[in-house]
Parts: structure tokens; C-alpha cells; sequence
């Protein structure tokens, strides 16, 4: 069966069959496929709207999406006021992605009560770090200078990334020059989101990382494990338990360091979740497993509730590693 053809099973049969050929395809690395049948199950965009797109640097890649809810209740443009702001960074090894495919993340929190934002950056080989860093702290420094106008409430904004993002986004909340050198105050950053993110991958041992952190000097430096302070911003790790692409030592390494530094952070194992089946969960028809989805809506609810200079009070000391019940 091609690409093509178990797509359109996908979305044409949405049943038993249609889910095998939805796996099929999210293996195979589509996640624009995977969108659209969200979109299709969650009958179009009627919940979310498209606030802007921008570019914030020249490179085709540094572009933003920004996204709002629709509704009487709660479409800043109808209510007059901002929503406190998610920034998601997509994925792919530092080399692929296209934050666009990500709009089911917009449909999933967005209504929820949130801007959602996605973003895009510099890849590999055109790029390496720290370019990464540089554009999501650009996208951060837009969202400061302009979100207000658009519903979006910049003095709180939680960061979320997956794998390759999730790496992007601990890292920008953690190392706080990135964020400030591109004029986005570091500190209304009120908490990050690492899903199935790698945090300590030294010795380099594999083509990807080798070729986008080869070239630093000081390798150490390209570590968040090495970042974290006791004034960070919550911290919230899932991570899938199956995962064999990211091994859940880098979120378990990442939370033994939070908590040494007195941190506040919680790390979460998912059993029975490998690593694209974690970012699935954030999509239709997987969401119906709300393991994922549940603890990212908590989290956002408790550190967006009061300023971001006074977040971490809102989470308690970091603590043991839990399993995600279903």
C-alpha cells in the first residue's frame, strides 16, 4: 500500500482499518497526514482561528503561526481581553519539520483558552546549533513585541516542544541569554513543556547529533542538564516509556537535575508509549488515550493562573519520576 492510498483509507473509513493505516503513515514520518485526518475528525477549524502569520527572519523557516480561539466567550477579539501564550516547537532531529503540520496542537489547546503559537527555525545542514536557539528566542521576541494586539497575553507564555523542540524550548527557558538577547524577557517565560525531548546526549555518538553539535567547542554548554537553576520556570517532562528513538534516561537525568538544583519540575513516564505515539496523543483519533493531553492542560492551568515571576509557586518541590495513569 503506497503513502497515498493509506492516507485516504485513513480518512475515508476512520474505523479499525483506518486507524492501522493512520499508524502507518505517522511511522512513516507524515505528520501533515496525521493533521489532516485531526482536522477531519474535528470537522475543520471552526474552534481556532488564524490571529497571523509572520516571518521573523529572513530564512523561509523562521516563520510563526499564531492562533486564537473562536467563540463569544473566548475570541479576544470579541472579548476584549489576552490569553495567556503556548509557543510549540516541532520536532525532526534538528534537520525536518514544518511547524505547520502542527495545527492539530492549535485545535487540541487553543480552545482550551490559550494563543497557541508554532514555530519554525533554521535546520540542519543549512543550520546548527545554536541557530535553533537563536530563532526560537526571535519567535519569543515577536510574540512580546506584538502578541498583545492579537489577543495573545505576553507576559505569560509557556513553552512546549517535542523531541528536537522539546530540546529548543527547556533549553530557552532554562539558558536565559537567548531569550533576552532577542528582546523577549526571559522571565514572563512561566513554564516549559519537554515531551520526549533529549537533554544529556553526550558523548556525541550519532549522525544527528554529531552534525548539528559537532562543531561547539565547549560541548558541555549544549546540555540542558547543565542549565538548570533553582529559579527556572516549572518544568513539566512526559516521556514515553516505550521510547526507543529518545531513551527516557535524558528526562529522568533532566529531572534528577531540577530537583538537585531545587527547581520546581514534575517528570511523568507513559507506559505503553513510544516516541511518535506520544506526540499523537495530541491528535484525533489518539487523543482518546489522555494521558499526554491531561497533564499538559494541568500544568498550563496552574502556571498561567498568576504572574510568571511568581509561576513556580504554583507547583510543588520537584519529585520522583510518577507513571501517567490513563
Amino acid at each position: 500500500m503506497t503513502v497515498g492510498a493509506a492516507v485516504g483509507l485513513g480518512l475515508v473509513t476512520l474505523g479499525g482499518l483506518g486507524l492501522i493505516g493512520m499508524r502507518l503513515v505517522t511511522r512513516r514520518g507524515s505528520v501533515a497526514m496525521l493533521d489532516a485526518t485531526d482536522r477531519v475528525l474535528a470537522g475543520g477549524d471552526h474552534a481556532i482561528r488564524l490571529a497571523d502569520t509572520v516571518q521573523f527572519g529572513a530564512d523561509p523557516a523562521q516563520h510563526l503561526q499564531l492562533f486564537v480561539p473562536t467563540g463569544r466567550m473566548l475570541d479576544p477579539a470579541l472579548t476584549g481581553r489576552t490569553l495567556p501564550l503556548v509557543l510549540f516547537i516541532h520536532g525532526g532531529g534538528w534537520a525536518s519539520g514544518n511547524p505547520g503540520d502542527y495545527r492539530f496542537i492549535a485545535r487540541m489547546i487553543a480552545p482550551q483558552g490559550y494563543a497557541v503559537a508554532l514555530a519554525g527555525y533554521r535546520l540542519h545542514p543549512a543550520a546548527r546549533y545554536p541557530h535553533m536557539l537563536e530563532d526560537g528566542a526571535a519567535a519569543i521576541g515577536w510574540l512580546a513585541a506584538h502578541a498583545a494586539a492579537l489577543g495573545g497575553d505576553a507576559t505569560k507564555i509557556v513553552l512546549i516542544g517535542h523531541s528536537a523542540g522539546a530540546y529548543n524550548a527547556v533549553m530557552l527557558g532554562l539558558d536565559r541569554r537567548w531569550v533576552a538577547a532577542a528582546g523577549g524577557h526571559p522571565r514572563r517565560v512561566c513554564g516549559m513543556v519537554g515531551l520526549a525531548g533529549p537533554y544529556d546526549f553526550l558523548p556525541l555518538d550519532d549522525h544527528t547529533t554529531i552534525a548539528t553539535f559537532g562543531h561547539v567547542a565547549e560541548l558541555r554548554e549544549t546540555q540542558p542538564v547543565h542549565h538548570v537553576r533553582g529559579d527556572a520556570p516549572p518544568v513539566l517532562l512526559i516521556h514515553g516509556a516505550a521510547d526507543k528513538r529518545v531513551r527516557p534516561r535524558h528526562s529522568m537525568a533532566l529531572a534528577r537535575a531540577l530537583a538537585g538544583s531545587g527547581a520546581r519540575s514534575e517528570t511523568h513516564m507513559l507506559s505503553g508509549v513510544g516516541h511518535e505515539g506520544l506526540i499523537m496523543q495530541f491528535a484525533r483519533p489518539f487523543v482518546r488515550d489522555r494521558r499526554a493531553l491531561s497533564l499538559v492542560l494541568n500544568f498550563l492551568a496552574r502556571v498561567t493562573a498568576q504572574p510568571a515571576e511568581s509561576a513556580a509557586e504554583s507547583m510543588p518541590a520537584s519529585a520522583a519520576v510518577q507513571p501517567a495513569r490513563a
